[in-house]
């Protein structure tokens, strides 16, 4: 020691920079010009790697307290705007800036550190020993926050999952039509969820919520309300074309079965009635031909026309022959050859429902509805064997919605033998007459107008009718059998449209022969109804006369 302190007093002046003189200070810095301190790249390292942290404390260590405080303001931005973790990440443009900070902070540090001395040759070791370290800081941080980040994005994944959860649910208390754009938005969630994130968790949950989903819009099928069970599960048949197959598993080919047999047991339900099934059944057959409901839908015609035909023999043959109609137009417009020849078993269940539909109108006083029915019959199936009766019972409903005592009971099918009896009809009227009659026997006679007749006073008419002298009226003869008779005259429009017409009845006995003569009677000026001239009660050689008021 005291040969060290000999060395050192020997280079002293006595001014104390030479010998014998004090020794003096360190400089404050290195100099900015020559060769740096030794362990130069040790003190930049150190430096550079303390600076990486994003802790400023490469600048720490070198004194440089301001350039650390802009570390830690820019670490501090850095957490404001990355906790708490977000789905998306630091935004791009903060996380940008702070590593362009950090780097320009490492590469400073580093630049300052090369001619800044520590103090002992341990301290530079120790500085990069320790910026290795503290590296793991922001590492294990981006570690950290990165699995925070994806917690946070499965948990939104799992927010949109339970979003189509509830859109399925509100979807489910409305009719299909109504809610069906709720559930396509409802698809829409778990369509993207599996498409766009298939690892995450909420994608895995989808097939389960899809399930859920078919659950929910078929739900009409379940409960057995086939026709409004169609369009859902019409739409649900449609899902795997903008679906992934991986998704809907099984699902894919589920609503066939269930759609095929809604769209039977819809059609079967309306055969006959308001729009006739033909519409499903005829869906069915096209969609889903070799199904076992395809193939029972003409056995269901073929049963519900047997049942509509022993139906004309009930109660209600309007309704079962209407029904009928309908079921042969729905045969006719099905697809399938075998159901289409149904439509001749439903046409002659027709024909036999019209005739049976016009004598039950006929027996229910609906004599206006059976005359306009019998008359359609007759015009429509000419070569029917029921045709004369037909309108042999329109005739007798015309003149019984005038005078229901006709309509007592229907025609004889059958002409009466034995006697007949001659009745002249002559027309006394300026215009053309046609004369129904109903009876033992019922047809129908037309007269043509007179010519120069003209219409009579109230008082002149039961005088004067059909005697005039040389004046030849328009006759016709018929041949009754003996019994009681309603007559209709409907006078034409020759002479005015307010001619009337008028019915009447009477008995014809054997022994006797009738006449009756029409006219016409002037109302007054008063436009009054005048009375009508009474029925004969008696047969007498040429008992009638009649007359109309206008």
């Amino acid at each position: 020691m005291e040969s060290d302190d000999r060395y050192g007093a020997a280079g002293q002046g006595a001014d104390g920079f030479g010998f014998g003189g004090p020794v003096p200070p360190p400089p404050s810095r290195a100099p900015a010009v020559g060769p740096p301190p030794p362990g130069a790249p040790l003190r930049m390292a150190g430096a550079a790697l303390l600076n990486l942290t994003g802790l400023g404390l490469g600048y720490a260590l070198l004194g440089h307290w301001v350039r650390a405080a802009v570390c830690w303001a820019a670490t501090a931005v850095l957490l404001w705007a990355a906790l708490p973790a977000d789905p998306d990440g630091v935004p791009g443009g903060v996380l940008a800036g702070y590593l362009l900070v950090v780097v320009l902070a490492a590469a400073d540090g580093a630049r300052i550190a090369r001619r800044s001395a520590l103090g002992g040759a341990w301290r530079p070791v120790l500085a990069v020993g320790l910026g290795v370290v503290l590296l793991a800081v922001p590492t294990g941080g981006a570690v950290v926050y990165g699995s925070a980040r994806d917690e946070a994005r499965e948990q939104m994944l799992l927010d949109r999952l339970a979003a189509g959860d509830e859109r399925v649910t509100a979807a489910s208390r409305q009719p299909f039509g109504t809610a069906k754009g709720e559930y396509e938005r409802a698809l829409d969630v778990y369509r993207a969820l599996g498409r766009d994130h298939p690892g995450s968790r909420a994608a895995k949950l989808v097939p389960d919520r899809l399930k859920t989903y078919y659950d929910a819009v078929s739900a009409p099928y379940a409960e057995k309300r086939l026709c409004e069970a169609v369009a859902p599960l019409t739409y649900l048949r449609t899902l795997p074309g903008s679906v992934d197959g991986k998704l809907l598993g099984a699902l894919a080919a589920w609503p066939d079965e269930p759609l095929a047999a809604s769209l039977y047991g819809c059609g079967v339900s309306r055969l006959g009635g308001s729009g006739g099934g033909g519409a499903e059944l005829g869906e069915l057959l096209r969609t889903f031909p070799d199904s076992a409901p395809a193939q029972q839908v003409g056995p269901a015609i073929g049963k519900r026309i047997k049942e509509q035909v022993a139906a004309l023999k009930g109660a209600e043959p309007c309704a079962a022959a209407e029904v009928l109609r309908g079921l042969g137009a729905t045969a006719s417009g099905l697809p399938a050859e075998g159901v289409k020849k149904l439509r001749g078993d439903a046409d002659k269940g027709v024909v036999d429902g019209v005739y049976a539909c016009g004598v039950d109108q006929f027996e229910d006083k609906k004599f206006d509805d059976a005359r306009t029915t019998l008359s359609d019959f007759a015009r429509t199936y000419r070569s029917d064997g029921r045709v004369r009766q037909a309108r042999n019972i329109a005739i007798a409903a015309e003149i019984a919605d005038d005078r229901p005592s006709a309509g007592k009971r229907l025609p004889p099918s059958k002409r009466p033998g034995g006697a007949r009896m001659e009745l002249v009809i002559s027309n006394d009227a300026p215009n053309a007459v046609e004369v129904l009659y109903t009876g033992p026997v019922t047809g129908t006679v037309k007269l043509k107008t007179c010519a120069g007749c003209e219409r009579y006073s109230a008082s002149a008419g039961a005088r004067q009718a059909c005697k005039a002298g040389g004046r030849n009226y328009p006759k016709a003869r018929l041949r009754l059998p003996a019994g009681e008779y309603h007559f209709l005259y409907k006078h034409g429009t020759g002479a005015t449209a307010r001619v009337d017409s008028y019915s009447s009845g009477t008995k014809v006995q054997p022994g006797y022969t009738y006449t009756s003569c029409t006219y016409v009677i002037e109302r007054n000026p008063f436009d009054l109804d005048l009375p009508q001239l009474p029925d004969p009660l008696q047969p007498v050689l040429s008992p009638w006369g009649a007359g109309s008021s206008r």
